[in-house]
């Protein structure tokens, strides 16, 4: 894949921006040639279908930045024995995008699963494991198989994720405040009163 490959029709990412893309792509491939060495040769053997191949990823893998899919990378090398599918390099660059400081996927759907109630009170990991368990609806969390809930909390957690990434804010969960009425003192008066009362009720 040439370094200067022109941006493609309709795409307003600045021209400096796609070289560092392209860059990645190159360094990522690269990187797989040296780790996954008779893999690499049997999978891109012919110089066409390669490049044909780089430019699927670039495509792809263009909405990630240049970083994270290096770290994406990185990751797939540490990982696994295999020459990754676009699917699974995706799957590492989201890891790699969202940062360290998010929980991945599973382990935010076991934490969402096990806070115990009040729900805002739990010291949660990050507010992104709270709000998408909140919008997953808790009680449907807990009385459903992992196998049905899971691809729910994980779709919408990846959306909150993207949110996240795109400069939403979220605030840290709060406890609603117990309010508590208080009823005005009866007068000494009233008390005595209510009390011959309730004694002749009795027959005190």
């Amino acid at each position: 894949m040439s370094k200067n490959s022109p941006t493609a029709a309709g795409q307003t990412r600045p021209a400096t921006a796609n070289k560092e893309l392209v860059d990645a792509i190159n360094q990522v491939f690269a990187l797989f040639r040296r780790n996954y060495h008779n893999q690499y040769h049997k999978a891109f053997g012919d110089v066409e279908e390669l490049n044909h191949v780089k430019r699927l990823w670039l495509e792809m893998l263009g909405r990630f930045s240049p970083l994270a899919i290096l770290q994406g990378a990185k990751g797939v090398i540490e990982n696994s024995e295999y020459l990754p599918t676009l699917h699974t390099m995706i799957h590492h660059c989201e890891q790699a995008q969202v940062g360290t400081a998010y929980p991945d996927p599973h382990t935010a759907y076991v934490e969402a699963c096990r806070a115990p109630s009040p729900k805002a009170a739990f010291a949660w990991s990050h507010p992104l494991v709270y709000y998408t368990g909140k919008a997953c609806d808790w009680y449907f969390l807990q009385s459903h198989s992992e196998a049905q809930a899971f691809p729910i909390f994980r779709e919408k957690y990846a959306e909150l994720c993207a949110k996240v990434r795109a400069g939403l804010i979220l605030p840290p969960p709060q406890a609603a405040a117990l309010v508590v009425l208080e009823g005005e003192p009866l007068a000494r008066e009233v008390n005595l009163e209510k009390l011959a009362e309730l004694r002749a009720n009795l027959d005190l």
